[in-house]
């Protein structure tokens, strides 16, 4: 049985940020839940929809987060509580509906969780969503602890119904993906009815429905001066006092801690960070000549704090305030109890040093000596490798230096020797496709490279089908290839409209790509990308070819397959295998870079990494002397 669904009140538990956040959804008692798959909040949705059936919940894997954060607006505006989730590139996608469903406001609870990925572990970027709080008028809410994030999300769903307006949730990556420990709530077993009644249109009252925005967050404003979810710890006469929110507060308290500071700096945590607390902070601040502001990643808290300083001047005086701006700690990636003690022993003249700079030097060495050099690469057995190899190899028949345009994903792994150094630009899922629209256009200033776009399936229903239809209106001289791997691989493997099942595991209808390709008026073609010889022949043809087409290359990813059926053996022959004579200097292992092929040194030849291995059997067409074959090959 799911952990989620255990209905014993003042248990404890331990559970993922993301399962906590699911849970405190849960116990508010949501009924409508939908999301676009992208790390760090994939396992928001993911955990719902666990339950879904169990619960009487509805849940969904949406196209795009556009039409997960509409869907979700359509339950609230008829009574129903719902839960929209998302990392941070996904407020780009839905902020123009953002924009609008703040002004118009809603009815049943209405949660907007956004995840960011400082120091952009699995993203294009670092954003820090709460300026899209500020942005919209939104009330903000940032989680702390594990058991905030459960009592928080369902503390927001409250918030949401009192204000008529949604609330946003913000989590990062360290607190989505760590565990920790969380007593258990009830379960509520009532039934909400949906009813669409009343009007919502903002494109005719914008001025009135503006200003009843702001009434509404100055009444948030006044819930947070008596919220539970901020609190100050340390001296009643602080030398100085730390300001954070969300993941700070465990490093600011680590880091008074190890400097042995506890007598003399005090930490005020904020859980709700916009609007301010203001009369909340200023009374903890009256006694204080120093802040240090901590949090990830811009200094939002930090500009805010200082316009209330400078309007309070004159009750609280002047106090100096350190943090990004000045230097004390980084406005870019992740902060730790080190980067937050270093800057808090700066400012209090403390000699501080997390390890012995000799002691950290032997330490990597020896890590190092263990751990073998591996490049970032494919999976083994990958078919994107296959495919960047048939693109790779189809421009370079071509002669015409043409060049590839791509976007996030696992073929993100394109921009480097994993695959071929094939993409040259890397933005936005579908920018790929939008820009080699652009280049398409260039012929009349004498521009004649070809360009391919490349970009995944599920990235293909998301993004790429506005570009595809508006190269072909424009008549684009564009070649897209969808890397069509059965899933959304990337960030676990969910499902999307092609994959014929629904967030629930269900059978659902299959929307093929080529169809949706041909109903546009596109000539698509559809290739087993380890028939490579076929694939670069296709390709080379299309290249020659103006206007727009599609290629599909359809293979599943090597991981499901995997688990699905029994992997073949595949083994190098040693006396075929020609070692540093290659002729493509060591092919196997400098070239095709695939983790289950391992260089040995000692005897100057490939060897299989059985472990590693998937058994695929796309490096058997690849070898130039036949070295490598399949059992029974």
């Amino acid at each position: 049985m799911s952990i989620l669904k255990i209905d014993e009140p003042g248990r404890s538990v331990l559970l993922m940020g993301n399962e906590a956040i699911a849970r405190g959804a849960i116990e508010a008692g949501v009924d409508f839940c939908a999301a676009y798959p992208g790390t760090p909040s994939s396992e928001i949705l993911e955990s719902l929809a666990r339950v879904a059936q169990d619960l009487g919940l509805y849940a969904e894997w949406s196209t795009n987060e556009m039409v997960s954060l509409e869907a979700a607006a359509a339950a609230s505006l008829s009574g129903l509580r719902a839960i929209v989730a998302m990392k941070q590139n996904g407020l780009n996608v839905c902020s123009d509906f953002l924009m609008t469903v703040n002004l118009t406001g809603t009815r049943g609870g209405f949660v907007l969780v956004a995840c960011d990925d400082p120091t952009a572990t699995s993203s294009t970027n670092e954003q820090d969503s709460r300026n899209f709080a500020r942005f919209a008028d939104m009330p903000l809410l940032e989680p702390a602890t594990f058991q905030e994030a459960k009592d928080m999300t369902k503390w927001a769903f409250e918030l949401s119904e009192r204000l008529r307006l949604p609330c946003m949730i913000r989590s990062v990556s360290r607190l989505s993906h760590g565990r920790g420990n969380v007593k258990l709530g009830e379960i509520p077993k009532m039934r909400r009815m949906a009813r669409f009644e009343g009007a919502y249109v903002s494109a005719m009252f914008v001025p009135m429905l503006h200003s009843a925005l702001h009434q509404k967050l100055e009444e948030a404003q006044k819930e947070f001066e008596e919220s539970e979810f901020n609190w100050y710890v340390g001296p009643e006469k602080a030398t100085l006092i730390i300001i954070t929110s969300g993941s700070g507060w465990f490093y600011s308290r680590e880091a008074v801690k190890t400097l042995g500071l506890e007598d003399e700096v005090g930490i005020l945590k904020l859980g709700t960070t916009w609007p301010l607390p203001e009369r909340f902070i200023v009374h903890h601040l009256k006694h204080t000549p120093q802040v240090l502001i901590v949090e990830e990643i811009d200094p939002f808290l930090e500009q805010n704090i200082k316009v209330l300083l400078a309007e309070e001047a004159k009750s609280l005086g002047a106090i100096d305030v350190y943090g990004a701006k000045s230097g004390h700690l980084p406005s870019v990636g992740s902060i730790n109890q080190d980067k937050v003690a270093g800057a808090l022993a700066s400012i209090k003249g403390l000699e501080y040093r997390p390890r012995d700079e000799e002691y950290a030097r032997r330490a990597m060495e020896l890590a190092l000596s263990y751990l073998p050099p591996r490049m970032l690469t494919f999976c083994a057995g990958c078919p994107h490798r296959a495919s960047l190899w048939a693109i790779k190899a189809a421009l370079k028949l071509d002669g015409r230096n043409g060049f590839v345009t791509g976007d996030i994903g696992c073929y993100s792994l394109g921009v480097g020797p994993g695959g071929y150094w094939q993409l040259k630009t890397l933005h936005c899922m579908g920018a790929g496709l939008g820009l080699a629209t652009g280049f398409g256009q260039l012929k009349q200033f004498a521009f004649d490279q070809p360009v391919i776009a490349v970009a995944g399936d599920s990235t293909f229903f998301h993004a790429c089908i506005p570009a595809l239809i508006n190269a072909r209106f424009n008549n684009s001289n564009v070649l897209l290839v969808v890397l069509d791997n059965g899933g959304t691989a990337m960030t676990g493997f969910q499902p999307h409209p092609g994959s014929g099942t629904d967030a629930l595991g269900r059978p659902a209808p299959v929307v093929e790509i080529e169809e949706v390709c041909q109903a546009i008026g596109v000539e698509v073609w559809v290739r087993d990308p380890f028939d490579l010889d076929e694939s670069i022949e296709d390709l080379y043809e299309m290249l020659q070819r103006d206007g727009v087409k599609v290629m599909v290359f359809r293979r599943r990813c090597s991981l499901i397959e995997a688990r699905e059926k029994e992997r073949q053996k595949v083994f190098v022959r040693p006396e075929k295998c020609i070692g540093d004579d290659c002729g493509c200097a060591r092919f196997c292992s400098r070239v095709f870079n695939c983790p289950g092929i391992i260089w040995d040194a000692e005897a100057g030849k490939a060897k299989i990494d059985e472990v590693v291995c998937t058994g695929c059997g796309v490096c058997v067409a690849l070898c130039p002397q036949g070295a490598i074959v399949v059992e029974g090959g």
